[in-house]
């Protein structure tokens, strides 16, 4: 059950980064003023409420899966995961809650794309660190086999 609940945590958490990273570029290409400012404040509320409860789990779940466990696998998710949590809190959330204020206010001058071109970085970053661990953690139950 707690595999169960790591790995759905883990999908929630992924799946939200993917969302907020694609409907970015996607709203950045073909939308409004007030398309942005929309999804940068759906991003910060209900967004960062399902994101980071569903990082911190996967965090919490997996430490304690692994406990017990060695191995090269192991020992790759966990220091991966420290930086996908650090990346978060330091760089995502602060971004999104400055690029939603910012965006709620029509500022959207040379400092609101930095700041965007900043978390766009950092979530590229995590999805392919999550992406790195979700597909150690498929080897590790067996559902995936080392290519050859």
């Amino acid at each position: 059950m707690a595999s169960l609940l790591h790995r759905l945590a883990a999908i929630i958490a992924f799946l939200c980064i993917a969302t907020f990273f694609s409907a970015t570029i996607l709203v950045e290409l073909s939308g409004s003023a007030e398309a942005i400012a929309t999804l940068k404040s759906l991003i910060v509320w209900p967004g960062l409420l399902i994101l980071v409860p569903s990082i911190a789990f996967t965090g919490a779940s997996g430490f304690a899966l692994a406990k017990g466990r060695g191995g090269k696998l192991v020992r790759q998710k966990q220091k991966r995961m420290p930086f996908i949590g650090a990346n978060g809190i330091l760089v995502l959330i602060p971004c999104a809650v400055v690029l939603d204020h910012w965006a709620s206010l029509g500022a959207f001058g040379t400092s609101f794309y930095v700041v965007q071109g900043v978390e766009l970085i950092a979530g590229a970053v995590n999805l392919i660190l999550m992406g790195m661990n979700m597909r150690d953690g498929l080897r590790l139950s067996g559902r995936l086999r080392r290519s050859a």
